[in-house]
């Protein structure tokens, strides 16, 4: 998240984005250049538990797949372009800003509610020009900078983020592999499939709102985990 004199911005990847931070009070979507999304985080006090861990979405970086063979495989397998460049990987994020008055209580919050392996990093995020009736958020964005290749405004900010170090990672994992976690898990905050399927429905919903291409945002890999994990549950 990024502090500012006009509030806090916080961006997610997962969960976030269809269970928002409390006091929101503008949400902007984007993209995410250089990271993949995987559910290769292990969660043992959100969709999981310590005797049967669940599985969560976190991000993997392009520098870290360019040195992991497995990694590399994992990406030649769900990508549907040649991936050159940390910016030739996009996915689909969203940011929320929230009022001065309750930056320090959403802050605590999230700082409890994103534990088990997570630590923050900094990330940036391409926004897309909000609609017409939300002048507001407009002017918010106007101020900060924009980006010469996307000509989107960019916003730099904080993000939690389960690294390929932390002891909380499982991956590289196989999608059915995962998938077979996810369809008999279920820990305090619900189960492990209504995450998987919260975040690929949301992200669907979204996909359709933009105008950038459908190749540019898709996620097989997303597509193939609820698609395996479904049929694990019929």
């Amino acid at each position: 998240m990024t502090k500012d004199l006009e509030g806090v911005w916080v961006v997610g990847y997962g969960s976030l984005i269809y269970k928002p931070p409390p006091h929101w009070k503008y949400r902007a979507s984007g993209i995410v250049h250089g990271f993949t999304r995987r559910f290769w985080q292990s969660s043992v006090d959100h969709r999981g538990t310590p005797d049967s861990p669940g599985r969560v979405a976190t991000l993997v970086p392009f520098d870290g797949i360019t040195h992991n063979v497995e990694l590399q495989k994992d990406l030649e397998t769900w990508s549907s372009k040649d991936v050159k460049t940390a910016n030739d990987l996009k996915l689909l994020g969203v940011a929320y800003y929230i009022p001065p008055e309750h930056a320090q209580s959403v802050t605590e919050q999230l700082d409890v509610r994103e534990q088990n392996g997570y630590t923050a990093h900094r990330i940036h995020i391409h926004l897309h020009a909000p609609k017409n009736e939300e002048q507001e958020l407009a002017e918010i964005l106007h101020k900060l900078p924009i980006d010469e290749c996307t000509g989107k405004h960019v916003l730099q900010s904080m993000v939690y983020i389960g690294t390929l170090d932390n002891e909380a990672f499982v991956g590289p994992e196989h999608v059915h592999d995962t998938a077979k976690v996810i369809s008999r898990n279920e820990g305090p905050s619900g189960h492990n499939y209504e995450y998987l399927k919260l975040l690929h429905d949301s992200l669907t919903d979204m996909a359709k709102e933009l105008g950038e291409p459908l190749e540019e945002i898709e996620d097989r890999y997303l597509d193939s985990l609820l698609k395996h994990t479904e049929l694990l549950r019929t």
